[in-house]
């Protein structure tokens, strides 16, 4: 039995002239990166619970083009006048550090999880992995909401949204860390551009 996933056979390793970091059966080599691993043991524990891939989608929907974002921000601009320059730098992060995601996309090229152990349990806009946009637009978003509402934003909202695009099994571990930092890092362009408008 494969100790990942039970359903799966075992795949043996060849005696010799394997490195340990591939699986060899019946005289073929098939690679097993470790981060279809990490997706595999996160899809067969807390992926098999029907509710965490649903709420995963819905937060997959939620943040696509980072349009949720653009809609809280859109709402907070609205009802709090005084403040309107900050929630206008919070759709503008979240687009922001969404667009830098894309470019990087283009640039990189990396295809998104195909291995057959990895189940995809939604579509995508596009078939590139790397970083993930989701990830990237929450960050930037929650550190600005954040610092905007005085909440811990980013401890609360960032962890989720990186985790469920590996349930989802539409990003790799590495895809949604780089993401993050991406966000991170535009969110704190914004910051530091609103801060000189203030001087």
């Amino acid at each position: 039995m494969n100790a990942i996933n039970p359903e799966l056979p075992e795949l043996e390793l060849a005696e010799e002239g394997c490195c340990g970091e591939c699986a060899c059966g019946d005289g073929e080599y098939v690679e097993v990166p470790v981060e279809v691993g990490i997706i595999n043991v996160v899809q067969t524990t807390i992926g098999t619970n029907p509710a965490v891939v649903s709420a995963a989608r819905g937060m997959s929907h939620f943040g696509e083009h980072a349009l949720g974002w653009v809609g809280i921000a859109a709402a907070g601009w609205l009802v709090d006048k005084p403040r309107r320059r900050q929630w206008a730098g919070v759709a503008v992060g979240a687009v922001g550090a969404h667009a830098a995601s894309i470019v990087i996309k283009r640039i990189v090229r990396r295809p998104r999880p195909n291995d057959p152990t990895v189940q995809v349990n939604v579509s995508t806009p596009s078939k590139l992995s790397f970083p993930s946009s989701h990830a990237t637009s929450t960050t930037a978003a929650a550190v600005l909401l954040g610092r905007l509402t005085g909440l811990p934003l980013p401890a609360v909202l960032v962890p989720p949204m990186l985790l469920s695009r590996v349930v989802l099994g539409v990003h790799y571990p590495s895809d949604v860390l780089a993401g993050s930092a991406l966000g991170a890092a535009s969110a704190a362009a914004v910051l530091a551009a609103e801060k000189r408008l203030r001087q």
